[in-house]
């Protein structure tokens, strides 16, 4: 098993790199570049170039990206071009509130997503099976941004029950119940957006394990479907699901950038897209490397998962 779990983090390292470079080489070669969105048309040839040599623009290619790489490996991952902020701290303070928000959210879909699949797995083509299922689909063609302007409408400006913009009201920063309020809506946005393809998952994968042969040989027995939902196919069903875990990892800093929009929560999502609107490329290379880099490390996650539950893969290591 060490050795399959070494294998997998020694190919994930390469791949990593891959993206610096990729991300890297994709905003140095895009239309607009940092250059661009520090100076104006009304500045002077020298006063550009005197720019380009402070930031370092003026230097090759490869040494601009072994200056950055090396930045990223020692935590300093720049400034602000347009607010000349440091990145590291604005993330330090962003990511925490993207994680309060969208962690509880995806935990709470996803314990949501195992009941109601293995539920409408369970009564394939009954009451249940339709209407968790029609759920699924409806909430899986409803967008995002549309769900949270209709509880915005409902809950925020026609009933007044809820705040709808930022993660605190002014002056109220210490108090639990003010964040609460302003939590809500936000966290019942995303629940709703990572439920209907989880349940989706975990029905297909329980109608799957219901289709198996060893399920009839139990039948062929005289066992409950009880005995066998609880004995047997939820055990099959645990390893798909479990091993899904580690594609969520990506959406801890990117899985909410519209909801934290529309909403005015302080996260990555705003700051994302403020850095992409006003040309700002250090915090969009941060964040785009960050992203990716939580993709490859989701997979790595997943396949550690699959070894640690299923004992075949722990003997091939």
């Amino acid at each position: 098993m060490a050795k399959y779990i070494l294998k997998r983090i020694l190919t994930a390292i390469p791949m990593v790199l891959f993206i610096t470079i990729l991300c890297f080489t994709l905003m140095h070669f895009s239309p607009y570049d940092a250059i661009d969105a520090m100076t104006n048309p009304r500045m002077s040839q020298e006063t550009i170039d005197l720019i380009k040599a402070k930031y370092g623009y003026d230097q090759p290619l490869y040494i601009q990206y072994f200056r950055w790489l090396d930045g990223l490996m020692n935590g300093n991952y720049g400034y602000s071009i347009v607010t000349k902020q440091s990145i590291a701290a604005d993330l330090s303070v962003r990511i925490p509130n993207t994680f309060k928000l969208v962690l509880p959210a995806y935990i709470t879909a996803y314990f949501l997503a195992v009941v109601l699949g293995l539920l409408a797995g369970s009564h394939k083509n009954r009451t249940a099976d339709k209407l968790i299922d029609g759920f699924s689909s409806v909430g899986i063609a409803v967008p995002s941004f549309w769900f949270s302007m209709l509880l915005i409408f409902v809950f925020g400006y026609k009933l007044k029950l809820l705040p709808f913009v930022g993660m605190n009201s002014v002056g109220m920063e210490a108090s639990v119940a003010d964040f609460m309020r302003h939590y809500i809506m936000p966290f019942t946005t995303l629940v709703f957006t990572f439920l209907p393809a989880n349940i989706k998952f975990v029905r297909s994968s329980t109608l799957t394990q219901f289709s198996e042969d060893y399920v009839l040989v139990q039948q062929a027995f005289g066992a409950s479907k009880r005995e066998i939902m609880f004995k047997h196919v939820c055990k099959n069903v645990l390893l798909p699901v479990v091993t899904r875990l580690g594609m969520a990892l990506p959406l801890l800093v990117t899985g909410a950038i519209i909801t934290e929009t529309v909403f005015g929560w302080p996260g990555v999502g705003p700051y994302f897209i403020k850095a992409i609107q006003g040309l700002d490329y250090p915090i969009v290379m941060i964040i785009l490397v960050l992203s990716s880099t939580l993709v490859i490390l989701g997979n790595l996650l997943s396949d550690i998962l699959y070894c640690l539950i299923d004992p075949r893969i722990r003997e091939m290591g």
